[in-house]
């Protein structure tokens, strides 16, 4: 890999970017409302974007950072006082009831420790007692660097009928994802795609897209359903809901084409060796990873238990060796210092360097 001399960012989203998709940037605006050939290549940009996912669903690409696919999701999934099961093992599962709140819907918050797992029986249980319109959950929990495994959990949903929505925002790209049991699985460009902030990406169920198609709509940008049935097959120009950000999606192909041309297996080897790597070394000088269970780890970002120093370390790192890092959110703000080594950033040179700052901060 090409690296850049200097600063080096290693915060879990967004991440550096690869000179090649920095360049796809700065080529010339088009105008997908008049322009003929826009429509072939945002066609394209959407049959690399399922082939990233490995889904046969309709893909979108929304003009927002990746938490429009959250609220957006609920905003067009839920009906006013419809229940929705929201598990949650930390900040982000936990936010999901604020929107579903925010949109009329009822809350029925599923909470465990942070790292612990959701248990099938559990869930069964509260599946068989209430009627539940959707079940949202997190894969990547960014905030611990947990990874829940929730193919057990889907399947049990989709048995049982009711629809789920999966952030993957910082796990899509970077590790595998069952996105065939998923009805509304949720990306971004800014995480393992290591594009700049700005899209919102997600794979839809034909499920899903009935339900839709069922609920009163009261918004329009956080709204699906303005992008349903958008005619791509010909050639002609195509009217959009709204101006895309056309630069972006130029960046953002740019990411999926390095993501096939290494491929699938490749990708997700690669994020996992560097996660063992920066975990081992993370150890070495006296620091756990903040799930214990090595299983519970996510291959995209790390983060360290430092117990109240992570704003002086994080400070320190970014003025004494140029690295940036993130401390925690919420409870955690100053207890956690998260390493991002995800899409571009998954490389052992970068890790290496990282963690040789971090020894040399912590240990003095």
């Amino acid at each position: 890999m090409i690296h850049e001399e200097g600063r080096l960012l290693m915060t879990p989203g967004p991440t550096a970017l690869p000179p090649d998709v920095r360049e796809a940037m700065s080529r010339p605006i088009s105008n997908p409302d008049v322009e003929v050939g826009f429509t072939a290549q945002y066609r394209s940009i959407l049959e690399k974007l399922a082939a990233v996912y490995g889904t046969d669903d309709e893909v979108l690409v929304l003009g927002g950072e990746g938490i429009l696919g959250l609220e957006a999701s609920v905003a067009s999934l839920i009906a006013p006082g419809e229940e929705v099961l929201c598990l949650a093992n930390g900040l982000y599962g936990e936010g999901f009831a604020d929107f579903v709140e925010m949109h009329g819907g009822e809350p029925v918050l599923h909470r465990v420790p942070s790292g612990t797992a959701f248990e099938v029986e559990a869930v069964a249980s509260l599946v068989e007692e209430r009627d539940f319109a959707a079940a949202t959950m997190v894969h990547c929990e960014t905030p611990t660097g947990v990874l829940n495994d929730l193919a057990e959990v889907l399947g049990l949903l989709r048995d049982a009928g009711v629809l789920t929505v999966v952030d993957a925002v910082s796990s899509l790209a970077g590790t595998a994802v069952s996105v065939d049991r998923i009805d509304v699985c949720l990306g971004a460009s800014q995480k393992c795609l290591s594009s700049p902030p700005g899209l919102t990406t997600l794979s839809v169920s034909d499920r899903a897209w009935d339900e839709i198609d069922a609920t009163e709509q009261h918004t329009f940008y956080t709204s699906l359903e303005p992008w349903r049935g958008i005619d791509l097959e010909g050639d002609e120009a195509v009217l959009l809901p709204y101006t895309h950000l056309v630069s972006n999606l130029y960046a953002l192909e740019a990411s999926l084409d390095r993501f096939l041309e290494e491929g699938r297996e490749r990708v997700f080897e690669r994020h996992e060796d560097v996660a063992e790597l920066c975990r081992a070394r993370g150890r070495e000088i006296g620091l756990e990873p903040f799930p214990p269970s090595e299983s519970a780890c996510s291959p995209t970002v790390t983060a360290f238990a430092v117990d109240g120093r992570a704003v002086e370390i994080q400070g320190r790192l970014e003025r004494e060796h140029d690295v940036v890092v993130a401390t925690g959110l919420g409870d955690l703000a100053d207890d956690v210092v998260r390493v991002g080594h995800m899409g571009y950033n998954a490389d052992r040179e970068r890790v290496e360097r990282t963690m040789d700052a971090l020894e040399a901060v912590v240990g003095s």
